[in-house]
């Protein structure tokens, strides 16, 4: 697999997404269902934006894993919260997560009326191999 980045600018890189990513020769690519703060047994989290967006992380790595793919290959993330403010109060996690894993992925962050039950935080990925 190959990626090219694309940013003709440099503001993007404070937030910790690319404008673009070119993928060609994958292997495969994994599109992963939106994943949230739900537990193993399926119950939703009653937990704050912070604890949510870490519960949302752990799973999103659990499926990526299991597939056998690699956190570091995400080239699309997407991201639904119902209060960007908040989300904004604990957004070094995301940032930190990304670093960690030198993720460099095209980016959407929407604020949405509501999410299933009692959940804050949905993060959608592709990745690719």
């Amino acid at each position: 697999m190959e990626k090219r980045i694309v940013n003709p600018w440099k503001w993007q890189n404070e937030r910790s997404y690319v404008q673009a990513v070119e993928v060609t020769k994958t292997e495969g690519t994994l599109y992963v269902s939106g994943q949230t703060a739900i537990d193993a047994e399926g119950k939703s989290s009653t937990g704050d934006m912070k604890t949510q967006l870490i519960q949302a992380i752990q799973n999103l790595e659990k499926v990526i894993e299991e597939a056998g793919y690699e956190c570091k290959n995400i080239v699309r993330l997407n991201v639904y919260t119902t209060s960007s403010e908040e989300l904004f109060t604990c957004f070094d996690v995301f940032q930190d997560w990304v670093a960690k894993h030198n993720i460099k992925q095209a980016s959407t962050l929407l604020e949405v009326k509501g999410l299933f039950e009692t959940l804050k935080i949905e993060l959608e990925a592709t990745v690719v191999k």
